[in-house]
């Protein structure tokens, strides 16, 4: 088994974090908790850089190593990062599990290294019909980031 954490946080009180399993070559398994946000719908993706030095801005577009468009975590066209939307109820808080063929924790399109980002809005899933819809599901603003790292070295980044 292969396991990662990303210690989510920004300066605004958004915080989290993101525990990320994978058994041999099966699907990966995400659990999370994120605290500190608004209610409703907010885009949830594995960004290309796990470079963080200048706050969420610096990770990149989505990781999308087969050059595909932005779309639903059911869809066979997707980016291998989109992993839709979580849900965070009136308290602030979200917690959820995910369940993923296309982020793997080992191999040439591993994730390990790389960032997890919570956006401000609600990820389109690639069918907006917005400019953006079929590149960053038009999810607005990086409120949250975090580099994904093997947590069998290290807990935290």
């Amino acid at each position: 088994m292969v396991k990662a954490v990303v210690v989510l946080g920004n300066s605004q009180g958004v915080s989290g974090t993101i525990h990320f399993t994978q058994e041999a070559d099966g699907p990966t398994t995400v659990t999370g908790n994120i605290s500190g946000l608004k209610p409703g719908l907010h885009g949830f993706h594995v960004h290309a850089l796990g470079d963080t030095t200048n706050g969420c801005m610096s990770t990149g577009p989505h990781f999308n190593p087969a050059g595909k468009e932005h779309g639903a975590p059911e869809d066979e066209n997707r980016h291998a990062g989109d992993l839709g939307n979580v849900t965070v109820g009136d308290d602030g808080t979200a917690s959820f599990t995910i369940v993923d063929k296309q982020i793997p924790l080992s191999g040439p399109h591993s994730i390990i290294g790389r960032a997890v980002v919570v956006h401000g809005d609600p990820d389109d899933l690639g069918k907006g019909g917005h400019e953006l819809s079929k590149s960053t599901g038009n999810a607005g603003g990086r409120v949250a980031c975090g580099k994904s790292v093997n947590n069998e070295k290290t807990l935290a980044i």
